[in-house]
């Protein structure tokens, strides 16, 4: 469960981590009244799930009312990646004079959390590691014992921060730590942290991913947990119970259980084709789960055609049949090509369906 930037900020500012004054707003009105209470110069933040926002216009940095109301007027309700923006964070802006990365994410390979800090704030970190890794300073944390105080500032050093700002900066890497153990988090991050004019170090940012299965111990978070569905598409897989995860491509893949699904998405993108999601109806799907499930994926504009693959254990073959014939007979012709793959339980039967 991803949180939104505001959310986020949220948590941030009540753990301690010092994040710029800001309101979230939802109407051009609402943003007028914000950035006047505020003050300007001010930034205004399109509240979606995805990455840059600031290069696809979901950011804008506004002096003036009649700036923010331009900016408000082209945020809200734009098309943002295939996302419409029905929230804004307005904030206070912030005068800086350098950006570095901070974040604490589950390093599975050695099976420990890894904190992470680098002077290359402000900037795609993906693209860092890939590009320049020794850029990034790593440091494992050994979750029996917590981050120790010498190993934030062990890292900090490592990273190259200046002196002046980097036990602030250590101090903000080990709220983030905490918090990232204390609510069950799987990604925690802050991109950028600021280095102000005025010698303040700020949080400018804030990313936070909770484990899905840990909510039932987070109730404050799940409560935020309607809220941080990126689309239509990822509400109504909610609302359905669905494990759905919305990506880039244009072929639907519709499958049971998690490792049938992946497999299948791993194959389509062998053979030359881009997943458009990931979805996995389950164990022992009956025949309306799956006419729900193939409804959602033909909701998808992205989807050109659909791959469902169906292995019956305690999922019956002809029942996931009987879905599919139901959500075909909705239509005049079959909007979108549909592959099947139907084997093991009552797949004969299946077939004769």
């Amino acid at each position: 469960m991803k949180l939104h930037e505001y959310q986020a900020k949220e948590v941030f500012a009540e753990a301690g981590i010092p994040v710029p004054e800001s309101r979230l707003a939802s109407s051009v009105d609402e943003v007028v009244e914000a950035v006047g209470e505020i003050g300007y110069p001010a930034a205004i933040k399109a509240q979606v799930h995805v990455g840059g926002r600031g290069k696809a216009g979901g950011i804008e940095i506004v002096t003036s009312e009649d700036e923010a109301r331009e900016a408000a007027e082209s945020i809200l309700g734009m098309d943002l990646k295939g996302y419409t923006v029905e929230r804004v964070l307005v904030e206070a802006g912030v005068d800086f004079v350098d950006e570095l990365y901070v974040g604490v994410t589950m390093d599975r390979a050695a099976g420990e959390p890894v904190a992470m800090v680098s002077t290359e704030g402000g900037v795609d970190i993906e693209e860092v590691a890939e590009e320049t890794p020794e850029a990034i300073a790593r440091e494992h944390v050994d979750p029996a014992f917590g981050m120790h105080p010498y190993e934030s500032r062990k890292v900090v050093y490592e990273a190259g921060v200046e002196q002046q700002f980097a036990g602030e900066v250590a101090s903000i890497l080990r709220t983030l730590f905490q918090l990232y153990e204390d609510s069950d988090a799987s990604e925690i991050e802050v991109n950028p942290v600021m280095i102000t004019a005025d010698d303040d170090v700020i949080a400018a940012d804030a990313v936070m991913k909770i484990d899905e299965d840990a909510l039932f111990r987070q109730p404050e978070l799940a409560e935020m947990e309607e809220d941080s569905y990126e689309d239509d598409l990822e509400r109504k897989a909610g609302e359905y119970g669905f494990d759905y995860v919305r990506l880039s491509g244009n072929v639907g893949i519709i499958g049971n259980g998690a490792g049938l699904v992946m497999t299948t998405l791993d194959l389509v993108d062998y053979y030359g084709g881009e997943p458009a999601n990931f979805l996995d109806i389950g164990g022992g799907a009956k025949a309306e789960r799956v006419a729900n499930a193939l409804d959602m994926v033909f909701s998808d504009e992205n989807v050109d055609s659909v791959v469902f693959n169906i292995f019956g254990g305690i999922t019956r073959g002809d029942e996931v049949a009987k879905g599919i014939n139901e959500a075909l007979a909705q239509f005049d012709e079959i909007p979108k090509p549909v592959t099947v793959r139907l084997a093991g339980t009552n797949a004969e039967e299946g077939w004769r369906s």
